[in-house]
């Protein structure tokens, strides 16, 4: 009898800890919560019956930041304790926040003439984690945003390998201009040689077929660098 009441007693404390960090949810949110406070809270969803806060804590000391953490490969996540089921759960959520920010976006109207042109390419590339990806966005005679979307994800070892897709999207949304952009996982956000070449194989490519390359943006982390706006590479696209 004692044993049950004790399971009782810090059942009820352990829901108690969860309905008040609900709360505190709703009250501030997650601006104003410590990031293991909002790990702790993520959890909860996939970890109905154990402290969050424990499992939490060595997820951030053992891996970093909360980025480090959601954009870490499942076998990591669950060599410190996540099961596999959470470890999915993890990895859903860096895929939906990806899926909410495109779709945001791609809702909205979007034009060369308006707004902010990495704040519409760059969510494409949020919580891919170490994965390479090239994302093509496509424009009319007006500017005007026809055909967003990912070209190839995996191993991008040789850009112009991709030319042809590129090709076959320009034709089939009748685009006027192109823009490409594609992440360096590791290093800094700085065209390779091959990147440089690939870009110029690829001007080329559309010229021949009346479509404007306008700029290729690299992406490394949270920066997002315009090839089209540097100095050193705009004899590619104005050239």
């Amino acid at each position: 009898m004692a044993e049950k009441k004790n399971e009782d007693i810090s059942r009820h404390l352990h829901d108690g800890h969860r309905n008040r960090m609900r709360d505190k949810f709703l009250k501030t949110g997650f601006e104003n919560m410590e990031d293991h406070e909002i790990l702790e809270m993520m959890l909860f969803y996939c970890i109905p019956r154990k402290d969050t806060n424990e499992t939490a804590h060595i997820l951030l000391n053992s891996l970093g930041t909360l980025v480090d953490v959601f954009e870490a490969p499942i076998d990591s996540l669950e060599s410190y304790g996540l099961s596999h089921n959470a470890a999915v759960y993890i990895k859903m959520i860096t895929a939906f926040c990806r899926k909410y920010y495109v779709d945001k976006t791609k809702n909205k109207s979007f034009s060369l003439h308006e707004g902010n042109i990495s704040e519409r390419i760059c969510p494409q590339f949020i919580g891919i984690g170490d994965r390479e990806r090239l994302v093509i966005l496509l424009v009319d005679t007006h500017g005007r945003e026809i055909y967003s979307g990912v070209v190839s994800e995996g191993s991008l070892s040789d850009l112009s390998l991709e030319v042809k897709k590129i090709q076959e999207l320009s034709l089939k949304y009748h685009a006027w201009g192109a823009m490409i952009a594609h992440n360096h996982p590791s290093g800094l956000p700085v065209p390779s040689k091959s990147d440089i070449e690939a870009t110029r194989v690829l001007r080329e490519k559309l010229k021949a077929i009346n479509v404007q390359l306008l700029d290729h943006f690299i992406v490394c982390g949270h920066e997002c660098v315009s090839m089209a706006m540097n100095e050193e590479y705009e004899d590619i696209f104005y050239g």
